[in-house]
């Protein structure tokens, strides 16, 4: 659980984004931009104009399972995305985020 970046080595624009689990949502962005169909257009277009080896996927901020009984992953996981997103702005030139969260 928690928050990652993937990020283009060439142009250092990064895509932000968390989960309650990593892997998962990992492996799903993958499969979409190497079949080329990421939702994200423009991250999508520079996978394909640079390719795999220019992006490097890296884990921000990882969410430890508590003992607590009533944790809120999914609210853990935006808290820390929203402080991500404020904190790195990745729109327009620095990154592929859209400004609607």
């Amino acid at each position: 659980m928690g928050v990652f970046q993937l990020k283009n080595t060439v142009n250092k624009k990064i895509f932000i984004e968390g989960s309650v689990n990593l892997e998962a949502v990992w492996n799903r962005h993958k499969l979409q931009l190497k079949s080329g169909r990421h939702p994200n257009a423009e991250l999508q277009k520079d996978w394909k104009e640079y390719g795999e080896s220019k992006f490097v996927f890296e884990v921000l901020k990882e969410i430890e399972q508590s003992d607590a009984e009533q944790v809120n992953y999914n609210r853990e996981v935006n808290t820390l995305i929203d402080l991500y997103m404020n904190e790195l702005q990745p729109f327009g030139d620095k990154g592929y985020n859209k400004r609607n969260r």
